[in-house]
């Protein structure tokens, strides 16, 4: 009973641990500029959407990933059936590398009803902004907890006006149209381990990120937005 208790507390303590914001708005809004999405003032609304959905939207921000295991493509597979849960035992560690395929998947189900599916890809371009923030990708922890503010915010002050600085840090990333969501899911997987890795160096060394980490991370969040959105110009008909 002792240890049935004591399981009950510790799944408690881990549902209120995530309760981190990400990237703040600026920071969202200039990841989206610099992958050239023509909407991207509204990359910071899913962080809004927080307010009224809770934890239904809320776990799909950040993965804690608790045993601090290299992610993997399964990794991504499993958290796709995630999506919009917000099941305290299932759901409190987070699903954002599943998000992101998810997103898509809801929005090239609308497309094909013919209702306007541009929310969905607003949706994925936060996600997939979420992805390169370290903290995002590491276990919720005390120094998580007293650092994630202030790496949330790094750069914002001068980010949208200076969306140069994360294209210098652009690359080019391939997504066959013939395997999208498997390419896809690779790259999900190698920017979430650049980032936790990156957040296990932080916390080692006990310390902020730096401008030019901070915008070297954005730059992979911005690469991959890129290459989604130059996916479904290519493959969808508005």
């Amino acid at each position: 009973m002792k240890n049935f208790a004591c399981t009950i507390i510790i799944f408690f303590l881990l549902a209120l641990s995530g309760t981190a914001l990400g990237w703040h708005d600026k920071t969202h809004l200039a990841v989206a500029k610099a992958a050239k999405y023509p909407m991207w003032y509204n990359a910071a609304g899913p962080d809004i959407a927080k307010i009224k959905a809770g934890d239904v939207e809320g776990y799909n921000h950040w993965y804690n990933n608790n045993w601090k295991a290299e992610v993997t493509p399964q990794t991504v597979i499993n958290q796709i059936s995630r999506y919009n849960k917000a099941n305290v035992f299932l759901d409190s560690e987070g699903h954002l590398y599943g998000a992101i395929i998810a997103s898509l998947r809801e929005y090239e189900a609308t497309i094909e009803t013919g209702k306007y599916a541009e929310y969905h890809l607003v949706y994925c371009a936060h996600y997939v902004g979420d992805l390169s923030m370290p903290l995002h990708n590491t276990p919720y922890d005390d120094f998580n907890m007293r650092y994630h503010a202030v790496n949330d915010g790094i750069v914002d002050q001068e980010v949208l006006e200076h969306s140069e600085k994360i294209e210098k840090h652009m690359y080019m990333i391939a997504l066959r149209d013939s395997s999208f969501e498997d390419d896809l899911i690779r790259e999900i997987v190698r920017i979430a381990n650049i980032s936790r890795l990156l957040g296990y160096k932080l916390q080692a060394e006990s310390r902020n990120m730096t401008p030019e980490e901070a915008y070297r991370q954005l730059g992979h969040s911005s690469s991959l937005l890129k290459a989604v959105l130059q996916h479904y110009k290519k493959t969808i008909k508005h």
